[in-house]
């Protein structure tokens, strides 16, 4: 689950675009902006409200199965000059693994996958950002999840920034996608009938720390 947030950024179709913003953005530098050289550095934590996973597993090779991780923390420092310099760290409350069925909830939370009980969070600290692109990103670092700690990247797209409309506070915006191996992390449940691979995609906007 690599949930590493250095926000790098969209390319080559974008640049025309770009150019024709650059002079709104200089005048309102609290206008929305897909460019991401012009996103404020510095402190940013997560909005709780809006920074939620959604995983899907192969169900028995008859579907895919989708559900939400909703306790999700993270703090983040963005560096848009120097994107390789950004840092994300991410606590999951694994206690809001939700299947979206009450008797499948209780069940993720019991020895046979998450052991909520006696691991009740998950962790995720980056440990270098790669820029792919202009506004994408690979998101290295280190995840903690059941007890076992492995190493894990993320694909993160840059998505916009400025001042929501709605709370009025500067907002950048991100998703990411990866995909783990359950089984490296002790989650052997069903095995192989029920899929390993989990894929998971990351939406999550951040709030300038003030």
């Amino acid at each position: 689950m690599r949930l590493t947030a250095s926000f790098p950024f969209r390319a080559a179709g974008l640049a025309a675009a770009l150019v024709l913003a650059g002079p709104a953005a200089a005048e309102n530098p609290g206008a929305p902006t897909t460019d991401p050289t012009q996103v404020r550095p510095g402190a940013y934590l997560l909005d709780p409200a809006h920074g939620k996973i959604t995983w899907s597993v192969s169900h028995l090779g008859y579907s895919t199965y989708y559900g939400q991780i909703t306790d999700v923390a993270a703090q983040a420092t963005l560096d848009p000059k120097e994107p390789g310099k950004s840092r994300i760290t991410v606590t999951i409350g694994i206690d809001s693994v939700n299947g979206l069925n009450d008797k499948l909830n209780q069940h993720l939370k019991t020895p046979d996958f998450f052991d909520a009980a006696k691991f009740p969070t998950a962790t995720f600290t980056s440990t270098s950002v790669e820029p792919t692109s202009p506004t994408t990103a690979r998101i290295n670092g280190d995840l903690t999840l059941r007890g076992v700690t492995k190493p894990v990247s993320f694909d993160a797209t840059f998505n916009q920034a400025g001042i929501s409309p709605v709370d009025k506070k500067y907002t950048v915006g991100f998703d990411g996608r990866t995909v783990l191996k359950r089984s490296e992390f002790g989650i052997n449940a069903f095995l192989p009938v029920l899929g390993d691979e989990v894929s998971l995609r990351l939406e999550g906007e951040f709030k300038a720390v003030e």
